[in-house]
């Protein structure tokens, strides 16, 4: 039997855009985790009709709201197969520097933030030739600085032409 292959989109909540936590099905049968679709609910109580974020379907009275544990089940599995397949950092991986004990890979986020600031690294610093973060460059004064976008610009431009 052929394995039928899953992404994580199809368990993500449309509220959230996370991971389903706690899913539950309304009665459009849309899924939201129980909390996402609680706050949302909640800021229609006064009309006393509740709609589907998705596809506005309204709803009155409020439906009551039941665990989907085979969806939950599901979602946990893709969990535990997602943190270890995706995650860990293989020979041709950069590993991320802020985990510790277990090296994952480093995902964008991890690469484009500043260790010392935890803010983005936005700035090109053409004198030291690194990428900094805006509370980086009062170190870097006097120096040639560019956005980061532009630099990569232009390095493209420059690879295209040689």
């Amino acid at each position: 039997m052929a394995e039928a292959r899953v992404s994580q989109d199809e368990f993500t909540c449309p509220v959230c855009l996370d991971l389903l936590k706690d899913p539950v099905a309304i009665p459009c049968g849309h899924s939201y985790c129980k909390s996402c679709i609680t706050d949302c609910w909640d800021q229609e109580d006064q009309m006393r009709v509740y709609s589907c974020p998705q596809c506005r379907q309204t709803f009155s009275p409020r439906p009551a709201l039941a665990r989907n544990t085979m969806l939950a089940e599901v979602v946990e599995k893709l969990k535990k197969t997602k943190l270890s397949a995706d995650c860990d950092a293989g020979a041709g991986d950069v590993q991320c520097d802020v985990c510790t004990g277990r090296k994952y890979k480093a995902v964008k986020s991890c690469l484009m933030i500043c260790q010392k600031h935890e803010k983005l690294l936005e700035v090109f610093c053409r004198t030291d030739q690194i990428c900094i973060c805006v509370l980086c460059m009062d170190k870097h004064e006097n120096h040639d600085i560019v956005s980061a976008a532009a630099q990569r610009t232009e390095k493209q431009v420059f690879k295209s032409i040689h």
